[in-house]
């Protein structure tokens, strides 16, 4: 087992995580519908050229634009007007010299027109004739066979998360099943013999359980199916024999609390007992978030997070929430991040990554971050805040007035 407290930077700490993390993913094919947000596990090519037939992008007169070329107001051309392309029936009748067919948005375009004068370009002159006032290039107001997408290019690569503008593009090219990567199953395992469930009155010196909620919401939030085991007492055989039950039923581990070291840690030797290599890291040099707990047993992750609900929800963001993505092949995405001036100096020692809680404001129609100051335990530092502000390990702090990233929640 790793020796504890010997602290890595956060950054290494996770290169270390990730060198032992099993490669591969598992998949399932799952209807298109009901892939949101899920990872695809395929390259997707298109079986068929989109559009398929030639169609108009305005309501007007399907024409050959040679017909209407040097048209205006003043000296317009007169097209006779041959019939009709109703909605989602093929075009029947050819196009001839001098000659107009009406069509609305989305219609075929008959053979031998390759433009479509918009209707407020025309007027009647009766019930067989149009006079064009514009004219209007090849092509114009036209989609292509395949400007869209060409038969056999790939849409969608794998690795992809499926949005919904993407499950519309599926459905157009006829593509019903995807094969995506499996969610993930989740166990969250909260210690301590002074937490007891939201529901309860807490005794003194108890507190209601918090980061089973918080780390729920966070595995929801990434795509994977979080499993609550409840809250387990400071006794270890029962500790460790919850966190054998979460490894067989889950493909993460997490357990909040105990993670400090004290005499009462147990955390440590728990996840140790569940098989190799074991305990990885033991120690980030980080604050919030320092006795963060990086493991691998068995090929799947563990990780002991701190009991502080600030803590907690940093440390998810900078360990768990990468290996679910990796795991399940997402691509990282990038972090939601927008510069606003520091209200407040930010304070902090070398050699350790910071991470403070912000609100943002808007002063002088300026984007404002204040600092929420509080202890890693008090959950309303988190309510309060709007996304945190990292400082560099070795930056030494951050001076007021300084425009900083925000990481958004």
């Amino acid at each position: 087992m790793a020796e504890l407290f010997t602290v890595l930077a956060p950054a290494e700490a996770y290169r270390v995580l990730e060198s032992r993390l099993p490669t591969g993913m598992k998949t399932e094919r799952v209807p298109a519908v009901r892939a949101l947000d899920r990872v695809l596990c395929e390259d997707l090519t298109s079986p068929v050229d989109l559009p398929d037939f030639p169609r108009s992008t305005m309501d007007g007169f399907a024409v050959r634009a040679v017909d209407t070329y040097g048209a205006s107001e003043g000296l317009p051309a007169y097209l006779t007007v041959g019939g009709e392309v109703l909605m989602g029936t093929r075009a029947e009748t050819a196009m001839h010299v001098s000659e107009a067919i009406r069509i609305a948005t989305g219609g075929m375009m008959p053979e031998g027109a390759d433009a479509v004068v918009m209707v407020e370009n025309t007027q009647a002159v009766d019930s067989a004739t149009i006079e064009v006032v514009r004219p209007v290039a090849p092509g114009e107001n036209v989609l292509r066979v395949g400007e869209d997408i060409t038969r056999g290019a790939i849409v969608l690569a794998s690795g992809h998360v499926l949005r919904p503008q993407d499950l519309g593009g599926l459905a157009a090219l006829g593509i019903t099943h995807v094969e995506v990567a499996r969610c993930l199953r989740v166990a969250i395992v909260s210690g301590g013999d002074e937490l007891v469930a939201p529901d309860q009155e807490p005794s003194p010196g108890q507190i209601r359980d918090i980061n089973t909620y918080t780390l729920s919401a966070l595995v929801e939030r990434a795509g994977h199916e979080p499993i609550p085991m409840g809250i387990v007492p400071d006794v270890y055989e029962e500790l460790a024999a919850t966190a054998r039950r979460a490894l067989d039923m889950a493909d993460v581990v997490i357990l909040s609390a105990g993670s400090s070291v004290s005499t009462r840690d147990m955390t440590a030797q728990a996840i140790a007992s569940l098989g190799e290599p074991g305990v990885l890291v033991h120690g980030v040099s980080l604050r919030p978030g320092k006795p963060t707990i990086l493991a691998v047993a068995n090929g799947k992750p563990v990780f002991g997070l701190p009991g502080n609900p600030v803590s907690c929800m940093v440390t998810f963001d900078l360990f768990v929430g990468p290996t679910l993505a990796r795991l399940s092949g997402r691509r990282a995405p990038p972090r939601n991040v927008v510069r606003a001036r520091l209200a407040h100096n930010i304070p902090s020692a070398a050699g350790r990554e910071d991470y403070v809680q912000v609100a943002l404001e808007s002063r002088d129609d300026e984007p404002w971050a204040v600092p929420v100051f509080g202890k890693s335990n008090l959950i309303y530092t988190l309510v309060r805040s709007d996304g945190m502000v990292k400082v560099e390990l070795d930056e030494g702090g951050l001076r007021e007035g300084d425009w900083v990233s925000v990481i958004l929640f």
